[in-house]
């Protein structure tokens, strides 16, 4: 469900907050879709469940999942938080791309990147 980069600087909590965002935006995770329980997760990603507790809980707070008592977290997508996400990703990718530019990588080099879809391994 979640990957977890250990040599990511990004603490635990935050990147499975990322990781739920980005399946829900992406649609791999759908309005209504049950999530794996806190326990069910910590134990699939090796991590003490409170890590998973406190991600849960930001998730909520911030509108992207509901809990409920006895059934556990579900995705409640809403829209206007897809559309803010999208445009806060958009917002970091434009202040990369300038910084990557000014430091001298051309425009050829960048869209080619692009056109690779994201495997920049390659």
């Amino acid at each position: 469900m979640v990957h977890l980069d250990y040599r990511d600087a990004r603490p635990i909590y935050v990147q499975i907050i990322d990781g739920i965002k980005e399946q829900i935006s992406a649609g791999v995770l759908q309005p209504g879709d049950k999530l794996p329980s806190v326990r069910e997760l910590a134990a699939a990603l090796a991590i003490n469940p409170n890590t998973i507790q406190r991600s849960y809980r930001q998730l909520e707070m911030e509108g992207w999942i509901v809990t409920m008592p006895g059934k556990g977290c579900f995705v409640c997508r809403d829209e206007r938080l897809a559309e803010e996400e999208k445009a806060r990703l958009l917002s970091g990718f434009d202040k990369a791309v300038d910084s990557l530019l000014a430091f001298g990588i051309s425009r050829d080099t960048l869209i080619a990147r692009l056109q690779r879809g994201g495997n920049n391994n390659a």
